[in-house]
């Protein structure tokens, strides 16, 4: 699986490719210049269970880990995820 990081000037999007289809996306807004906010993750549905949605919270983890980001998790599966991976939470507003 791949997952791809695209930026705009106030929003971005980690998009989760296998074998040149679309397993899954998630969104965010920028919310000043060292934050931003998981606003929706969804996954396609012939790629449910397969952790689509997790790789693309850790790369979203990663991306904010080599930028000094903090994250705000507002999407319900996002804020699942932060919640229940200590390992990751120091990225949290």
């Amino acid at each position: 699986m791949e997952i791809n990081h695209r930026k705009e000037e106030s929003k971005g999007v980690f998009i989760a490719t296998e074998n040149s289809l679309k397993a899954g996306e998630m969104t965010y807004s920028k919310a000043g210049d060292d934050k931003f906010i998981i606003d929706h993750t969804e996954v396609n549905p012939e790629f449910k269970g397969k952790g689509v949605g997790k790789e693309m919270v850790l790369a979203a983890v990663d991306y904010a880990r080599e930028n000094g980001i903090k994250i705000l998790p507002l999407c319900p599966f996002a804020k699942a995820m932060f919640d229940k991976n200590k390992d990751i939470q120091d990225v949290l507003v």
